[in-house]
């Protein structure tokens, strides 16, 4: 059994040492997760939702430890983590109500009844990525669970402790042995074996579009269900009639925010011409006042990179030359530190055209709304965004226009867990949270009564 080394990224002192699972201990994993999972769907609907809503009270009173345990082992602010970790229990206790109120129908048919039920499809498999490793997780194991099913997840390499303090505290809350399994280990391993086994029924994955596809390809074999979460490339579009101080005040925590590291990073700011110098100018100390630093400290809003390899490939983006507009401050000494940074680019660079997944935004001028729209729609991805403006019909008009998942107007709020989330054209198909999540882990049975004619 190998292991990996997991690193705190705001110092690179060794935190833990985590056992990889092999081959045969995944195949034992979905073996228990299958058996758990018949026990847990024969369960009356209220027994499924007190579970859930122990395991929501359970995170609850273990927040600030989780809190503390992804700080360390991601880096984020600890403001941030605390938010995440009343996510994971605000989603749990949300889908808590979800067995109750998973109703079918019955639909009037000639000479008899005919029902309709959610059958839960079995085990799930979920692979989550590094940026924000409890959240993600809990968008698909609280529906998974709330809908009947079992759940393996593979955490990512860089970040699994969270996710593995989670199955524990599910475990300690009453959920049955085996229902929620994590299991670190390397993705040509654990994750390709949830592709690949046939008892794992849909494969929910969140990372990148060039490994989505892979995904993608191999549940295709045994025409396995599937959600993909991938790349963002994220416009931020300012009209000259909108409030350019909100704007430009709110830009910087749209794009830094988790370090850039997010895939609905507003990575692109679209401002109308005739207003872009100023907006330029109520920009630069935005992002100057952006505090980079000790991801413990209760005043930090944005902490380190996650890897000296990622923050290699997000250096390779920023340009030694005019196009470097300003940047803001980080640390030096140890620790995977990247100042936040502002380039105006050409329209088909590199750093206009790919996800950089750092703290780098590009600012470019707009003409006219059509200019915009086809500037925001350019690219393959279509994850989310923003629309700045004080007309209303305006910002319709662009909502619909725009090719994007998740849209905000005024503001940058992507993620509600009463909301659907999820992507356009590569950025990924299906939709996690909100009401109808849970039906995305069931199939629909149809069932027609025949009855005998009345005479």
């Amino acid at each position: 059994m190998s292991r990996f080394s997991i690193i705190n990224p705001a110092d690179e002192t060794l935190v833990q040492q985590i056992e990889h699972l092999e081959l045969e201990q995944v195949d034992d994993a979905i073996e228990r997760a299958r058996q758990a999972q018949r026990r847990w769907a024969r369960l009356a609907p209220a027994e499924r939702a007190a579970h859930l809503r122990a395991f929501a009270a359970a995170v609850d009173a273990d927040s600030e430890y989780l809190a503390r345990l992804e700080t360390q082992n991601s880096g984020h602010p600890i403001t941030q983590s605390r938010w995440e970790a009343g996510h994971v229990r605000d989603v749990l206790t949300y889908y808590s109500a979800a067995p109750e109120r998973m109703l079918g129908r019955q639909i009037p048919v000639a000479n008899g009844i005919d029902l309709t039920f959610h059958e839960p499809l079995g085990v799930v498999g979920i692979i989550t990525p590094w940026n924000y490793p409890m959240t993600i997780a809990s968008w698909g194991f609280a529906p998974a669970l709330a809908a009947g099913n079992a759940v393996v997840l593979k955490p990512a390499e860089y970040t699994p402790r969270t996710s593995l303090r989670l199955a524990e505290l599910g475990l300690a809350a009453g959920l049955p042995d085996g229902l929620l399994q994590v299991l670190p280990g390397a993705g040509p391993v654990v994750g390709a074996r949830f592709v690949s086994h046939p008892d794992v029924r849909k494969v929910v994955f969140t990372g990148s579009t060039r490994t989505g596809k892979a995904v993608m390809a191999g549940c295709a074999d045994q025409v396995k269900r599937l959600t993909l979460e991938l790349g963002g490339k994220s416009a931020n579009i300012v009209f000259a009639d909108s409030d350019l101080e909100l704007a430009a005040a709110s830009a910087p925590s749209a794009v830094f925010e988790n370090a850039g590291q997010d895939c609905c990073a507003r990575s692109r700011i679209l401002v109308e011409r005739s207003v872009y110098d100023r907006f330029l100018e109520l920009l630069e100390p935005a992002v100057k006042a952006f505090t980079v630093g000790d991801p413990v400290s209760e005043k930090t809003d944005m902490g380190p990179l996650i890897s000296a390899a990622h923050r290699a490939k997000v250096q390779s983006y920023v340009p030694d030359d005019h196009t470097l507009a300003f940047r803001g401050t980080a640390p030096g000494g140890p620790g995977f530190w990247f100042a936040p940074t502002v380039l105006t680019p050409d329209r088909a660079s590199r750093a206009a055209t790919e996800e950089i997944f750092g703290p780098v935004v590009s600012v470019f001028p707009f003409d006219d709304e059509a200019d915009a729209i086809a500037f925001a729609n350019s690219g393959d991805y279509g994850l989310s965004g923003s629309i700045f403006t004080t007309d209303l019909a305006r910002a319709l008009r662009v909502s619909r226009a725009v090719e994007s998942g998740t849209l905000s107007v005024n503001s940058h709020s992507s993620v509600r867990y009463s909301t659907p989330f999820g992507g356009f054209k590569q950025s990924g198909f299906g939709r996690e949270l909100g009401p109808d999540a849970p039906l995305a882990f069931t199939d629909t049975k149809n069932v027609f009564i025949s009855l005998p004619p009345t005479s």
